[in-house]
């Protein structure tokens, strides 16, 4: 397995920040502390092996992240019953993929969130967000 001494994600049980919730043989569903995060009940799928970004995953680990997020969701439907979810990868600093470990983002939603309707899109699509120079097609 590889590992990345400076990364959070290659040692999960080292961070008293984050809890693993489930594992399998290729990744850990991890949440931060309750107190620490905006969005209840969000957390990570990583792989075990450090993987910079979701494209450098291996067959396995993609059916790995499959069966821990039917996993998570059915945790989190129990325990939340949020109305939606939010799923999302970042790759690339363009992208604000901070930590270069591949992560998948898990991210509850409710109705009565101030921001309940907008998802990934919404930002994305806003008018200053168009590159300068590039006109409508």
């Amino acid at each position: 397995m590889q590992l990345e001494t400076n990364c959070p994600f290659c040692f999960p049980h080292e961070d008293p920040q984050q809890r693993i919730v489930l594992e399998n043989n290729y990744c850990y569903f991890l949440q931060k502390d309750a107190e620490q995060t905006v969005l209840e009940g969000s957390g990570l799928i990583v792989p075990k092996s450090h993987r910079v970004n979701a494209f450098a995953l291996t067959p396995e680990e993609w059916k790995a992240t499959y069966d821990l997020l039917q996993h998570a969701k059915s945790i989190l439907d129990e325990q939340y019953s949020p109305k939606g979810y939010t799923l999302g990868w970042n790759v690339g600093e363009a992208s604000n993929q901070t930590i270069l470990h591949a992560h998948l983002h898990v991210i509850p939603r409710f109705s009565d969130e101030p921001y309940a309707g907008r998802g990934l899109r919404y930002w994305l699509k806003q008018p200053a967000n168009k590159r300068p120079g590039k006109r409508d097609e």
